[in-house]
């Protein structure tokens, strides 16, 4: 499959930029792949597409406020941190990227808030890449006090405004549990608390994984033939209880969805030879695009993403090309709304 295959013509103003005013309301679009039917619902009708012991998988990863701004030592510049994750404890070494990088090199120290923190510049990675040494004399968890109330929430470059206080509610889910995210498990962000509670009392039950998403979630494609793209690692956990409700669902004939491609990437991480999920903790760098057998879920929700998007990729490999870029076509014509704060497609 090649990359030019996912190409289309996104107009501009599709792309959410605020979140529906309840979780919940934002449009949901069903996709029936044994007919190619496809319906235009609400979030909230989703209950009517599952029944009691059916199992829907979530990644309760947690995002943290992972965007810094600080100023260079002497020269007071302006520039963006954005934490990617931390590399050490307790010598407080954080991969990070910094904007604008060429400013940046090694030995340089930056100050955040009132000088309330203080890091030094102590490798190159990448072009925009860095390793940051923070100094500071208290606990792990003063340290993290400070970024929390020092840092931004990173919502994407996409959505092209500034972080307003909602942001800091509305870009994580009403679940997340884990802390260690820079980016939103997107298909998760439209079940209200409300809609849980009428799941669970539907008897629906949930599998939660745990991934945590980084910026490589973002990283465009730029090799025409998909074999040669790689995606970033991301650290993953999925617990013996986790495994054991999916498959206790599987060998029942219950229904199975994957909320978002995070989880369905997580669970086709560690598949058994007979099609069942094994615990996990580690790292996985998997890249699904068509032709791919999945061998856990059967259904799935995920948002209407960006052309030529690694998740885009997926959406087509789950519910077949064709199917998914003609319901695209329809989604523009009938203006749906794409992206992180955008509306929902479920794939039966």
């Amino acid at each position: 499959m090649k990359l030019s295959k996912f190409k289309f013509d996104l107009p501009k103003e599709l792309l959410a930029q605020h979140p529906a005013d309840n979780r919940d309301d934002s449009r949901l679009m069903v996709i029936h792949r044994d007919t190619g039917k496809i319906e235009h619902k609400l979030f909230k009708d989703v209950i009517d597409y599952f029944d009691e012991d059916d199992v829907l998988i979530m990644n309760d990863t947690k995002v943290f406020p992972a965007r810094l701004y600080g100023n260079k030592e002497k020269t007071g510049a302006k520039i963006e941190v954005f934490l990617l994750r931390e590399l050490n404890s307790e010598n407080l070494l954080w991969d990070v990227l910094v904007d604008p990088a060429r400013k940046i090199r090694i030995g340089n120290k930056l100050y955040f808030g009132d000088d309330d923190l203080v890091a030094e510049v102590i490798d190159n990675t990448t072009s925009r890449g860095r390793t940051l040494r923070f100094l500071f004399d208290g606990s792990h968890d003063e340290f993290k006090k400070i970024i929390d109330s020092l840092g931004e929430t990173p919502i994407p470059k996409f959505i092209e405004r500034e972080v307003e206080p909602e942001d800091e509610e509305r870009y994580q889910t009403v679940y997340a549990k884990n802390e260690g995210a820079v980016a939103a498990p997107t298909a998760g962000l439209h079940f209200s608390k409300n809609l849980l509670k009428k799941l669970e009392i539907k008897g629906v039950d949930f599998s939660y994984v745990t991934l945590h998403i980084g910026l490589g979630t973002f990283r465009p494609v730029e090799v025409e033939d998909l074999t040669k793209h790689k995606m970033d690692s991301e650290e993953m956990v999925i617990s013996e209880e986790a495994a054991d409700r999916v498959n206790l669902a599987k060998r029942s004939k219950k229904k199975v969805c994957a909320i978002g491609t995070t989880s369905m990437r997580a669970i086709e991480t560690s598949v058994s030879t007979d099609g069942f999920l094994k615990p996990y903790k580690g790292w996985t760098n998997k890249f699904i695009f068509p032709p791919y057998d999945f061998s856990i879920a059967d259904m799935m929700i995920t948002n209407f993403h960006t052309p030529e998007s690694t998740l885009l990729m997926q959406a087509a490999a789950f519910g077949g090309y064709d199917l998914i870029m003609k319901a695209y076509q329809e989604a523009i014509k009938e203006k749906y709304r794409f992206y992180s704060y955008g509306d929902a497609m479920l794939i039966l």
